[in-house]
């Protein structure tokens, strides 16, 4: 990949640091929020260094302090937030009282920032080409209009986004989940900055473009520039860190090289998030040491109603698509086919995985299936009846069989609302099995408990979460009505290894026990191969590969699926 930057004037005037000082020095980093008399401490006594041309990985669970740190080493922790630090120091100056004019000065220029929540973090009312631009005016980098926007397609096109010139005149909106994505590395490249810190940069991108953009951020480090990568894929980590981090609960726990991290981990903390990584060996078995949940209310479980009903009911498909076809119209005026005669069924108590790149049809297939999309050809039945042919009253009705996990959790919650009321919402519109006020403040509670949460997060609003503690509330919503199908969009990508681990042995467990059925989109094969019964595969719109979960990963016939398989980035200096 050949990669031209702006300008070389800024590369030239910015003065390098001295052989012997660090490009960036962290020293005994704390970092806390809320006022005197209830504090709560984030980040740690945390100490490292980043030297140019170096890649230093920061992995842990969600809510290890991670994101806080680096937020902290931009100037983004917010108001609320205390920082205190002995030493923080970039290009041997000192960085911890910086005001708001020089943290500005600073970002994109000298530190560039890969943001996690790509869809939060874009402005929902601009075109993602003026978002991209903005880094390269504000620091006057670029002055004609022309040559800016030669230069944000070009970017564009660098971070694989296809139909850069008809993407960049788009709303994040209209955009996938990767593409979002990779519009957010593209601004922080922009300026060609001494140090990228990349906050799971890869979170939401296919295993074909992950790679592109790996090699990106390997250029990047080989041209003497410094990284800071912040990622629960492991693979990738080892694949890209010289240094890796591991935090726990704000403070470090274990600081080595990558192959001392991952070849002869001695932390039990390091080596329990090495086990927990599903791949075709994990399948079949539970992937973290946690025991199968108590389930709630045992007495309406819906295994009994399920043993109840009619066996050639049963027999028939849950959810059947059929020859489904749909065309959008992008900016240009032109129509484009998004998908192209897609079939599938989904039997009881079944996964269905779809896979393939970021664009290739999936979301729009999954919101046919929920009938938020209506498709121009074809159609969706549930259980043998019209569902996307249906009308919106008619569909009202069963709306409770099938629930949905969003990628994007923070966007499909209301943000003046608890966590309680959030959960609470879908209780209370479960079909045929009324709770009262005070069983459903109990069963949110449950739910929490189901997904890794405590009772104490009822109270919080979405934007105290981190990702994954959001993402992990989206799922305790979606199984509150209790639904036979659930499609699951992206369910666990925001998540670290050890709780995605959970969260995957829950979805086992919900799926045996309440024979619940999913129709599974993830770009992590491995996620996929380890809970799909079947996988589908799709190339532009169009299913291109179609059976048995191990027959497509492990035998794939077509060579789109190949390419897809072998992209994925397996981990190095893996302990026997």
């Amino acid at each position: 990949m050949n990669v031209t930057y702006p300008t070389a004037s800024f590369r030239q005037n910015a003065t390098p640091p001295a052989a012997s000082v660090p490009l960036l020095r962290v020293q005994n980093l704390n970092v806390s929020f809320g006022p005197a008399h209830s504090r709560r401490d984030v980040v740690k006594s945390v100490s490292f260094t980043v030297e140019e041309g170096r890649c230093v990985a920061i992995v842990g669970e969600s809510g290890s302090g991670k994101s806080v740190t680096a937020r902290t080493l931009v100037g983004l922790t917010g108001a609320r937030s205390h920082v205190q630090a002995d030493r923080l120091t970039f290009q041997g100056k000192s960085i911890d009282h910086l005001g708001d004019t020089e943290w500005r000065a600073l970002r994109g220029k000298g530190i560039g920032f890969v943001l996690q929540d790509a869809l939060v973090s874009l402005d929902p009312l601009r075109p993602v080409g003026k978002e991209i631009g903005e880094a390269l005016t504000v620091h006057r980098a670029i002055r004609t209009g022309g040559e800016l926007t030669e230069r944000v397609v070009e970017l564009l096109k660098l971070v694989g986004v296809p139909e850069p010139a008809v993407k960049a005149r788009q709303l994040p909106h209209e955009l996938s989940g990767g593409q979002r994505q990779r519009a957010l590395i593209a601004t922080a490249i922009a300026l060609d900055p001494a140090l990228l810190i990349a906050d799971e940069p890869t979170t939401a991108l296919d295993v074909t473009i992950q790679a592109q953009i790996l090699d990106l951020l390997g250029e990047t480090r080989e041209r003497g520039k410094a990284v800071i990568l912040i990622s629960h894929n492991l693979a990738v980590v080892s694949q890209m860190a010289d240094e890796v981090i591991v935090m726990r609960h704000g403070e470090i726990v274990e600081h080595g090289s990558s192959e001392q991290i991952f070849g002869n981990p001695r932390h039990d903390y390091t080596r329990s998030l090495l086990k927990a990584i599903p791949s075709v060996r994990s399948r079949g078995s539970r992937l973290s040491s946690s025991k199968a949940p108590r389930f709630i209310s045992a007495e309406r479980d819906v295994t009994k109603a399920l043993a109840q009903s009619d066996i050639a009911q049963r027999s028939r498909p849950l959810l059947e698509a059929e020859g489904l076809v749909k065309h959008f119209r992008g900016p240009d005026g032109k129509l484009r086919t998004v998908v192209n005669d897609v079939s599938f069924r989904l039997g009881h108590g079944e996964t269905l995985g779809i896979v393939g790149e970021s664009g290739s049809g999936k979301t729009t297939v999954a919101r046919m299936a929920l009938a938020l999309e209506r498709p121009d050809l074809g159609e969706v039945t549930l259980e043998g009846a019209l569902w996307t042919a249906a009308t919106e009253k008619e569909r009202r009705q069963r709306r409770s069989d099938i629930s949905v996990i969003y990628q994007d959790p923070l966007s499909s919650f209301d943000p003046r609302w608890s966590i309680e009321r959030v959960i609470d919402d879908a209780l209370a519109r479960r079909r045929g099995d009324p709770l009262d006020r005070a069983s459903r403040r109990s069963e949110v509670s449950e739910l929490l408990d189901l997904v890794g949460l405590s009772s104490s997060f009822r109270n919080r609003r979405p934007l105290e979460l981190s990702g994954g503690q959001r993402q992990r509330v989206a799922i305790a919503r979606a199984i509150a009505p209790r639904p036979k199908i659930i499609v699951c969009d992206e369910p666990v990508a925001a998540l670290d290894v050890s709780i995605q681990a959970q969260i995957l042995d829950l979805l086992g467990d919900l799926k045996s026990h309440l024979r619940v059925s999913y129709l599974f989109i993830s770009h992590d094969l491995g996620v996929v191969h380890h809970l799909s019964d079947r996988v589908l595969v799709m190339n532009h719109g169009v299913a291109v590969e179609a059976g048995g979960a191990d027959d497509v990963f492990l035998r794939p016939r077509q060579p789109y699926t190949r390419k897809l398989v072998a992209a994925v980035p397996q981990l190095r200096f893996q302990a026997a």
